[in-house]
């Protein structure tokens, strides 16, 4: 398949921040951006993100997503998207993939309390802890810290959310060591990303809900533009359950906003000829439509409303909150709670100290956290959310 011009080129990578011998380095006839995907996937960090939450903290069903499953949902997403618009597909599932590294135990309820602990110590950031945790904390080569990803992956981490004007400690110190041009636009394929993100989590966490019982289909129909959906899903499966048609409209629903992403991005990057326009066009290119992000938002309060500030949820976050506050205390009061290759690289004053011991915690999964805190307190917060 043909590349677009304004797509990133694996051939002419803005380089790793280590860099690697010519002789041995490829392992396979990978491109360099494949070589990034294989090494987020068969990171630890990675493997991790099995155990974190997406929407409900620690859920006993299989059937409920988790930082893992969200994180596939969305490279599937994002790689349709970058093909149909000729873009590199490996350097878009590799940032579809790792997106959510950072994220700490117990999902924003844990980034909360981190950032709460980390007040004095210069705040916590989920987006900037992915970029550490793949250039700093995860580590499985004998010369180097991290796994050395090129530098358009990491610039499409650092800017998930868009060009980063007042970076934090952890994304300032990093972009001195290898900058990141954090005050543009990134790639295309990281614009994607970003939005393959938002699709995925818009409609798979109303599945979620509606499997949970925390949301009504009645309430999610009072959205004119769902309601449409549903209706349609009706009439073309007359005879289907309701299950059936419920994960219709899912679907039904991603693969407008896909459809709707593509044209509109179409039209933007129309008469670009390299990356480097695409970056120095001061405004994002890749997106929904103006009438499609209009929706999008509505549906996002709909969901904040109904879902993530259900009164369940609330007291969920809450005691979760709770295991992460006792869990920072405790390894700030005696570090040798912590294991030993943790305890080494401890440094022995703040805000370096507090820094590592919240690396520590932001790694933890949902289910280690709860142990840890058991192990340490004789009890932690139970009941966190049964579905």
């Amino acid at each position: 398949m043909s590349r677009a011009p304004y797509a990133s080129d694996p051939l002419a990578h803005g380089g790793r921040e280590w860099g690697e011998p010519v002789a041995g380095a490829q392992r396979g006839p990978r491109s360099e951006f494949q070589r990034d995907r294989d090494r987020i996937i068969h990171s630890m960090s990675f493997r991790r993100l099995k155990s974190k939450t997406q929407v409900f903290i620690a859920p006993d069903g299989d059937h409920y997503r988790t930082r893992l499953t969200h994180s596939l949902e969305v490279a599937q997403i994002g790689r349709v998207m970058a093909r149909a618009l000729a873009l590199d597909e490996d350097l878009t599932e590799a940032l579809c993939l790792s997106h959510d590294l950072g994220h700490p135990p117990f999902g924003h309820a844990g980034e909360t309390a981190l950032s709460e602990a980390m007040e004095r110590h210069g705040g916590f950031d989920h987006n900037a802890q992915a970029l550490r945790t793949v250039m700093r904390i995860e580590s499985p080569y004998p010369e180097h810290d991290g796994l050395n990803l090129t530098w358009d992956l990491l610039e499409g981490l650092a800017k998930h959310n868009g060009p980063v004007i007042a970076p934090n400690w952890a994304l300032a110190e990093l972009d001195e060591a290898f900058p990141l041009m954090l005050g543009t636009w990134p790639s295309l394929e990281a614009q994607i990303a970003a939005v393959a993100d938002d699709i995925a989590y818009d409609n798979h966490d109303i599945d979620d809900g509606l499997r949970a019982g925390f949301l009504e289909l009645d309430d999610l129909l009072t959205l004119d533009f769902l309601a449409d959906q549903w209706h349609a899903v009706e009439k073309r499966h007359p005879h289907a359950s309701r299950e059936r048609l419920l994960r219709e409209l899912i679907r039904d629903q991603i693969g407008l906003m896909v459809n709707d992403v593509l044209e509109h991005t179409a039209g933007q990057v129309k008469g670009l000829v390299s990356v480097a326009e695409v970056r120095e066009a001061g405004r994002q290119l890749a997106g929904f439509s103006p009438a499609m992000a209009a929706q999008e938002r509505r549906l996002k309060s709909f969901m904040y409303e109904r879902l993530y500030y259900h009164p369940e949820q609330l007291g969920a976050a809450e005691r979760a909150r709770d295991v992460v506050v006792r869990l920072f205390a405790a390894y700030s009061q005696d570090a040798t709670l912590m294991p030993d290759d943790w305890q080494a690289r401890l440094p022995a004053q703040d805000p370096q100290r507090s820094r590592v011991i919240a690396d520590f915690i932001a790694g933890m999964s949902d289910r280690f956290a709860m142990q840890a805190c058991r192990e340490i307190y004789g009890t932690s917060p139970v009941g966190l959310i049964h579905v």
